[in-house]
């Protein structure tokens, strides 16, 4: 166990995460910003000038420095730059998805464990409040609705909106439904991008639960929204406006005329997750805390976002045939 109490941490990749994670290292208590690393130079010393750190002209150079590394470039790189940091037995915070294959995925994970090393994937939303509440009151789901829509920005444009936006619902239901999947049935279209901009897939469980997931980043307003049925009840969360309501037969305010369902409703305050975040990374690294969103996420993660894009090729393809895509 690593009982130090500096944690030096690099940024590499200072893009908008990039930024957002170095600001953040710069303020915790726990975590010391030796410095940032982007092929952008200029990009690089407006961020360093910002939070107060060296410019390294090499990555090389910046992990002969720290401890970890915090990854928050495009996924291409994901892995030859995560491979480097835990070849060298520096702990790695990997923005999603954890890289642009499985087999890079394994090999990253493989890695770690042979180093010692921990590996997170920075699946953001498994450390909201929401999150939390969601999972302590349907543990049983039947079926999850999830909505993640947006208006068009350039950022994220250089993979699909299935690894850009879908992949944060994939990795909330995977971390809710206790089940391998079954089947998947999906759609998407290329709109103001080279990649597919708007998608819906239909995920089938093992079990027999079913999640309805649809992503847009080319929508005229920004929603971000949760409907699970099952056994507890119905939960609808608004990830936007932090409210949840909770329709159940054990707590809240009767709703009368229901045959003795009663509704809880609740709602939260400004909750930091790229913070909680970071205080996870620091608890697994220097105390041995259990890594939440591990490897073994990450990875189901991207199997997903991967066989939905694969479904999509197939839907698109048939389309093709028919005539209704050009």
């Amino acid at each position: 166990m690593n009982v130090q109490s500096v944690f030096r941490v690099g940024i590499v990749g200072v893009g908008h995460f990039g930024r957002l994670h170095a600001v953040k290292v710069a303020q915790h208590p726990k975590e010391t910003l030796i410095g940032v690393h982007d092929p952008d130079i200029k990009r690089a010393r407006a961020v360093a000038r910002d939070v107060g750190c060296r410019v390294f002209e090499s990555y090389e150079a910046l992990l002969e420095q720290v401890d970890a590394v915090v990854i928050a470039t495009p996924a291409e790189s994901h892995y030859a730059l995560g491979l480097a940091a835990l070849e060298t037995g520096r702990h790695v915070l990997v923005e999603k998805p954890i890289a642009a294959s499985v087999e890079e995925g394994h090999a990253l994970a493989a890695k770690a464990a042979q180093c010692s090393c921990v590996l997170q994937v920075g699946h953001l939303l498994r450390y909201s409040a929401e999150h939390r509440a969601i999972t302590e009151r349907i543990t049983q789901p039947v079926y999850i609705e999830a909505t993640r829509i947006a208006p068009f920005k350039i950022r994220g444009t250089d993979v699909s909106v299935v690894l850009d936006l879908m992949i944060h619902d994939l990795d909330l239901v995977l971390a809710i439904v206790d089940s391998p999947i079954a089947s998947i049935d999906a759609l998407g279209v290329a709109v103001s991008s080279p990649h597919d901009d708007i998608a819906n897939a239909r995920v089938r469980f093992e079990n027999g639960c079913v999640a309805t997931i649809t992503a847009s980043r080319v929508s005229l307003k920004t929603e971000r929204r949760m409907r699970l049925f099952g056994k507890e009840g119905y939960l609808s969360a608004d990830f936007m406006a932090r409210e949840l309501s909770f329709i159940n037969r054990s707590h809240g305010l009767p709703l009368l005329g229901t045959g003795g369902f009663s509704r809880e409703a609740i709602k939260w305050k400004d909750h930091d997750n790229l913070t909680a975040e970071h205080d996870a990374f620091v608890a697994s690294c220097l105390h041995g805390a259990p890594v939440l969103v591990d490897a073994q996420a990450g990875l189901r993660a991207l199997e997903a976002a991967l066989r939905v894009a694969e479904e999509i090729r197939l839907s698109q393809a048939l389309m093709k045939s028919s005539g209704l895509m050009d």
